[in-house]
């Protein structure tokens, strides 16, 4: 599934996303998501989402 439209994530998905010091080597980190911190239905670089473990990321992949 898309990550980067927000319907598509809701909390308690299993998905992979990219941590700001991760965005150049494009390094995934996986988790369940907690929050969804994008407002707006769409973002093209992933909607930025608060993991279980208090991380924060763009999600690339919906798993």
């Amino acid at each position: 599934m898309n990550g980067t439209i927000r319907s598509n994530i809701t909390p308690g998905k299993d998905v992979a996303i990219v941590l700001k010091k991760d965005q150049k080597s494009g390094t995934l980190t996986y988790g369940i998501v907690k929050d969804i911190l994008t407002n707006s239905p769409s973002h093209p670089h992933g909607i930025k989402v608060r993991l279980t473990d208090g991380q924060i990321g763009r999600v690339k992949e919906i798993r």
